[in-house]
């Protein structure tokens, strides 16, 4: 996520809005058909970006080709392993398992990449892109799935367009210029005050647990803390954006930046039954 806060000419700066929120409104349109379809459809779209995911962290650490080529391959088999644990394909795993045993084939996935590649930063970028992956999943496929996982996304979302403009119309102090310079403190705050009422609005209509109706504010909280993350990896990397694949966005790590942490916080609540 990216706050334009001053500097940029006003022409510029609308063609630059333009873009980004037609290529937001195709993402979340996409986002939105796969969640509600549900089953292998959402599986596909959470392993088409946790691949894209995968190749963007490894350019950012500077791995080979050759490495990056077994990172995603590597990512590629934990997604099929996830997909059949969760009754979406039957020719890897005959058997159900839980969410906590997926979670530790990742652990099991990564420790191999890291040792075989030589590569620790590799390793952990495949639990950065994992975990998420498969609470995603893990979500979508409880009882009231559907809106357990729409509200985790449009919490992210909410947190990232809040934060943008209120961070573009106040402006102010800086919230880290060490690691991210236009990111401000306001913009802080217009993402949390935008994630509880949309997180409150979803988590009432849907007649979702009641910790979710305030969880908005916090989750938001969450997420910008996983964008100041992968802007400090970009900054050691030396780079604008993860990647060029979304117009207006940069790469995929740049726009589920803030769903990573958020994703997982929410599966984890719900699993040690506080949701």
């Amino acid at each position: 996520m990216t706050e334009h806060v001053s500097g940029a000419a006003p022409a510029k700066r609308r063609s630059d809005l333009a873009t980004r929120a037609a290529a937001g409104l195709v993402m979340i349109a996409v986002a939105l058909a796969a969640l509600y379809a549900g089953g292998r459809a959402f599986w596909l779209l959470v392993t088409a970006a946790a691949l894209l995911m995968m190749a963007e962290w490894a350019g950012l650490v500077r791995a080979t080709r050759a490495r990056v080529t077994f990172a995603i391959l590597t990512a590629a088999v934990v997604m099929l392993l996830a997909g059949s644990a969760s009754g979406h394909f039957s020719f890897l795993v005959t058997q159900s398992h839980t969410t906590w045993e997926v979670a530790g084939w990742c652990v099991v996935a990564a420790a191999a990449l890291a040792l075989v590649t030589f590569s620790p930063k590799l390793g952990a970028g495949l639990l950065y892109v994992a975990w998420p992956s498969v609470a995603l999943l893990y979500l979508r496929e409880q009882p009231q799935g559907l809106g357990l996982a729409l509200w985790t996304l449009a919490v992210v979302w909410s947190t990232d367009i809040g934060a943008y403009f209120a961070g573009r119309s106040i402006g102010g102090p800086k919230l880290s210029p060490a690691i991210s310079p236009n990111k401000t403190w306001s913009g802080l705050c217009g993402g949390v005050v935008a994630a509880l009422i949309v997180g409150y609005g979803i988590a009432l209509v849907l007649a979702l647990a009641r910790p979710l109706l305030l969880l908005g504010a916090p989750m938001a909280v969450l997420a910008q803390m996983g964008d100041l993350f992968e802007s400090w990896l970009k900054r050691r990397a030396k780079v604008k954006d993860s990647g060029r694949i979304l117009p207006g966005h940069g790469g995929v790590l740049d726009r589920l930046d803030g769903l990573v942490p958020v994703a997982v916080a929410v599966a984890l609540l719900l699993m040690l039954d506080v949701l």
